[in-house]
C-alpha cells in the first residue's frame, strides 16, 4: 500500500513539473516550431499561388500598362479604366454587358434562391413520399456539362425543329411559345431561366443541409407552443438559417458574375442577337482574345478582368462586413 502511495505522489511530482505542450504558459521556443502544419499546407499554397495569385497579380499589372509603338510596354495608370468607362470604343459593349450581368445576377436571386428555399423546405419533411428521388432528380442537372445543357436547350426551343412549340401546344398553351433565343427582349431572360434550372439544385442542398442541422428540441419546443405548418417554416425555421442563405446569396454573386459558358454555348462569342445576351464573361472573351475581326488587346482585356475582380471584391465585402457580422451579432 505504501509503495503504491509513493509511486502516485512521484507520478504526480513529474506530472507537475512537466508542462504541457498546449499549456499558453509555456513559452513558444520551448514548443517547437510547428513544422507540420508549414507541410501539410505547403502543397495548397503553392498551387493556389499558382494557378490564383500569380494570374490575378499579372492580370492586374497589365491593367495599367499598353502597348508601346515599338512593341513593349509602357505605364499608363489608370488610363485604360478611363478609356474603358467613357470611350466609345469600349463603353458602349461594356455598359451593355454590365447591366445584363446584374440582371442575369437579380433573375438567379429573385428566382433561383427561393425556388431552392422552397423546394428544400418541402424535401426536409419526413412523410413526403419519394422525396429522394426527387431531391436526386433536381441535383442531376447541376452534374451535367455547361455545353451540353446549353446545346440541348438551343434545340429544345429551336422553332425550326424544337420541340416547345409541339409541348406548349399539348397543354393548350401554343400562344405562348416564341423564338425566345432569338429575340434580344427574350434572349437573356431565356437564359438565365436555364440557368436557373440547372443550378437550383445547389441553394436546394444547402438549404436542405441547414434545416437538417436544426436541433429537434427546437422544433419539439414549437410545437408544444402550438407552431406547426408554415409558421413553424417562417417564425422558427427560416430565421435559423438564414446564415446559410446569406452565404447562397454571396455565392450566387460571384458566380452569375462570372458566368461565361452558357452564354457562349448558347449565343457564341458574340452574344447575340446583337448583343442581347452579352455579359462581362463574354464581353472580357473578345476583347482579350479578339473575335472575328476585331483584334485581341491583352491590356484592355486585363483592365475588364481588374473590373470585375473589384466588382465580386466589393460584393463580398459588403456582405462580411455588413450582413455576416450583424448575424453574428445577433446570433450569439
Amino acid at each position: 500500500m505504501a509503495d503504491k502511495t509513493i509511486t502516485g505522489m512521484t507520478a504526480e511530482l513529474i506530472a507537475a513539473d512537466t508542462p504541457a505542450i498546449s499549456d499558453p504558459a509555456v513559452p513558444a521556443a520551448r514548443r517547437g516550431f510547428p513544422w507540420h502544419v508549414i507541410v501539410f499546407l505547403a502543397p495548397a499554397v503553392i498551387i493556389y499561388t499558382a494557378v490564383m495569385i500569380v494570374p490575378l497579380a499579372e492580370t492586374l499589372r497589365l491593367s495599367f500598362f499598353n502597348r508601346d509603338v515599338g512593341g513593349g510596354e509602357i505605364f499608363v495608370g489608370l488610363q485604360n479604366f478611363i478609356q474603358l468607362f467613357s470611350d466609345e470604343r469600349w463603353s458602349v459593349q461594356f455598359w451593355n454587358a454590365l447591366w445584363n450581368n446584374f440582371y442575369f445576377f437579380l433573375i438567379h436571386m429573385l428566382v433561383q434562391n427561393p425556388i431552392g428555399v422552397a423546394l428544400a423546405a418541402l424535401l426536409s419533411m419526413a412523410h413526403l413520399p419519394g422525396r429522394t428521388f426527387y431531391r436526386t432528380a433536381i441535383f442531376i442537372p447541376t452534374m451535367l456539362s455547361v455545353v451540353i445543357i446549353g446545346f440541348a436547350w438551343k434545340l429544345i426551343l429551336s422553332p425550326i425543329w424544337g420541340v416547345s412549340s409541339t409541348l406548349l401546344g399539348a397543354v393548350g398553351l401554343k400562344w405562348l411559345y416564341a423564338p425566345w433565343l432569338g429575340k434580344e427582349e427574350y434572349a437573356l431572360t431565356a437564359l438565365s431561366l436555364i440557368s436557373v434550372w440547372q443550378y437550383v439544385g445547389i441553394p436546394m442542398m444547402l438549404i436542405y443541409a441547414a434545416l437538417l442541422n436544426i436541433p429537434d428540441e427546437v422544433i419539439e419546443a414549437a410545437d408544444l407552443d402550438g407552431v406547426r405548418g408554415p409558421a413553424l417554416f417562417f417564425k422558427v425555421k427560416l430565421p435559423l438559417i438564414l446564415p446559410s442563405i446569406g452565404i447562397i446569396s454571396i455565392l450566387t454573386f460571384i458566380g452569375n458574375f462570372n458566368a461565361f459558358d452558357l452564354i457562349y454555348a448558347t449565343q457564341g462569342a458574340l452574344a447575340g442577337p446583337n448583343f442581347a445576351t452579352d455579359i462581362l464573361g463574354t464581353y472580357l472573351y473578345r476583347v482579350f482574345f479578339g473575335f472575328q475581326l476585331q483584334a485581341g488587346d491583352p491590356h484592355m482585356g486585363a483592365t475588364v478582368a481588374a473590373v470585375m475582380f473589384l466588382i465580386i471584391l466589393t460584393g463580398v465585402m459588403i456582405y462580411l462586413l455588413g450582413v455576416q457580422r450583424r448575424m453574428t451579432r445577433y446570433q450569439f
